[in-house]
């Protein structure tokens, strides 16, 4: 463990979250605000993202749920489906969209509506080449008979080695990776392929879900695997170079429904999410290269500028609130009730 009580860092971005629209926005997007500059926001709200003019919409409603005083900038996606057209890629470049989200039909939180087949789309893909778009890829099989602890692995080996084949020159970003095999492809796939990380898979492995009983809130999609997965994540992060980079995969969700016979898949950090990174790394004896990973290597493979803020965490045992108000709800955070060993100034 590290000796240092406060670690300041270039301001961090979120390259992988989720705000969902309406009333619970304005607790979530304050949030996010305060830590991170930048944000990329998920397209997968009940009714998908899948137009330029929806996607710019979207933005005015999370820039209107931003403080007053506070800079953040929305980084949007568009959601793919087999019916997106590639025009609509040439407009969502023009608008300045940054990307298009993969999520394999019924993987996850409303993605009903998501690919069911890569070749449908074969033409989209050779679009975002083309414009430069990045292609961020929910990367898990949803075929019937794969076991829920290996549709990452299985994915991999069966749809995205053969989509990196077929087009060498899209950048790529493997999400909220939750394995050895996928930190390995990242690690081993070339400069345009890269992977985000969230701080609750570099924390904990499966046993969070059952310790002391059945804990929904620790569940998401990918699923918390074995330790040696964790571990390999960690390595990934802390030691694995500029292509893993931070992205929260923060997902709230009303309590009711996640705390229900058929829970809703997600974890919400946006509350303490640089608390728990700091957590990890600390944890890994990596402090000093937090601010790689939170800060440089998500813009510099996205080609944006890093930002010029700075945020400074110290060493300083707090307790995330039991629950926020989410809408006519309640939305309970990660770690509700437990103690933090870092805090932001």
């Amino acid at each position: 463990m590290s000796s240092t009580d406060s670690i300041t860092l270039t301001r961090p971005d979120d390259w992988h979250l989720h705000v969902r629209d309406g009333e619970p926005m304005r607790t979530v997007v304050p949030h996010t605000a305060a830590q991170f500059a930048r944000a990329i926001i998920m397209p997968n709200l009940r009714e998908p993202v899948t137009t330029t003019a929806q996607a710019l919409a979207y933005r005015d409603r999370i820039l209107a749920a931003v403080p007053a005083g506070t800079d953040f900038e929305p980084l949007m996606t568009l959601y793919l489906t087999d019916n997106l057209q590639p025009e609509e890629i040439r407009r969502a470049k023009a608008a300045g969209i940054v990307a298009c989200k993969l999520y394999p039909a019924g993987a996850t939180t409303n993605s009903d509506a998501g690919v069911t087949s890569l070749g449908k789309i074969y033409p989209v893909f050779e679009a975002m080449q083309r414009e430069g778009l990045l292609l961020l890829v929910h990367g898990e099989s949803t075929a019937p008979g794969v076991d829920v602890f290996d549709r990452e692995a299985v994915f991999i080996d069966s749809q995205l080695i053969p989509l990196r084949r077929d087009f060498p020159a899209l950048k790529i970003v493997f999400e909220h990776i939750t394995t050895r095999e996928a930190a390995h492809y990242v690690r081993d796939a070339g400069a345009l392929t890269a992977a985000t990380i969230t701080a609750h898979h570099l924390l904990y492995n499966r046993n969070a879900i059952f310790t002391g009983g059945l804990r929904p809130h620790y569940y998401c999609l990918p699923v918390l695997k074995r330790e040696v997965h964790r571990l390999a994540l960690v390595e990934a992060a802390t030691r694995g170079g500029a292509r893993y980079f931070l992205g929260t995969d923060s997902a709230p969700h009303p309590a009711h429904l996640k705390e229900h016979a058929s829970g809703c898949a997600g974890c919400y950090t946006a509350h303490a999410a640089m608390e728990m990174y700091a957590e990890a790394f600390d944890a890994a004896g990596a402090l000093d290269r937090l601010e790689a990973f939170a800060s440089f290597n998500g813009p510099d493979f996205y080609g944006l500028p890093r930002n010029t803020g700075r945020i400074t965490l110290r060493r300083e045992s707090w307790t995330p609130p039991a629950a926020f108000p989410f809408g006519d709800a309640e939305l309970k955070p990660l770690r509700h009730g437990e103690t933090l060993p870092w805090r932001k100034a």
